[in-house]
């Protein structure tokens, strides 16, 4: 039955229900179990499942449309580059918003030629992934944080060493790095930012 030239229902309905409810939990699973559990963040919580289900119903209404690989690549760029003016967004939570969006276009745009094994097997080699760089810590976690420092000597690059020990033991964190960035002579202050682990949880 149509109205006004559209189908009021068709089987695909079936289809996008039991994808969404697949790729929700999926997306559940990389983005409470893991991100959440290893950053303690809620900021980004929202967006993470507010961007997937977005993309999801996108591209399976795209879908029907019957895309070609360029258009689909095309569009799946177009999301990979989103940037968000007010605030920057870390490494961490950047990749992790890239495979938020990954795994909704994966299961969004499966096709007939993609078994829904194939489908489960590709979300569940992807958490898993996840799970062991997570777990074993192959890569670091670090967190950032701005000071202004007062003690404009020790911003020269050759007393690097000093202003790393002076600012491990006023903040009491094992310091990775230091960046200095703005320096004000007439105040005597410069604004640094220190890297440093994120503790284990």
């Amino acid at each position: 039955m149509d109205f006004l030239g559209i189908p009021v229902f068709d089987d695909d309905f079936y289809k996008m229900i039991f994808r969404f409810i697949l790729n929700l939990f999926f997306t559940s699973v990389i983005i409470r179990f893991f991100y959440f559990r290893y950053s303690k963040h809620k900021d980004y919580l929202f967006t993470y499942y507010m961007i997937s289900i977005i993309v999801f119903f996108l591209c399976f209404t795209l879908k029907k449309y019957e895309l070609d690989l360029g258009m689909a690549l095309g569009l799946f760029a177009i999301f990979g580059i989103i940037r968000y003016r007010t605030n920057s967004i870390e490494i961490n939570e950047m990749t992790y918003l890239f495979v938020v969006i990954g795994v909704s276009v994966i299961n969004s745009l499966a096709n007939s030629k993609m078994s829904y094994a194939e489908i489960i097997g590709g979300n569940i080699i992807i958490i898993a992934s996840i799970g062991l760089l997570e777990i074993f810590r192959l890569v670091r976690h670090e967190e950032s944080k701005s000071i202004v420092y007062e003690n404009i000597q020790n911003v020269k690059p050759e007393n690097y060493d000093e202003l790393k020990a002076d600012l491990e033991e006023r903040t009491g964190l094992v310091i990775n790095r230091v960046e200095v960035g703005n320096v004000d002579f007439m105040r005597d202050l410069a604004d640094v930012t220190i890297y440093y682990d994120r503790p284990a949880s």
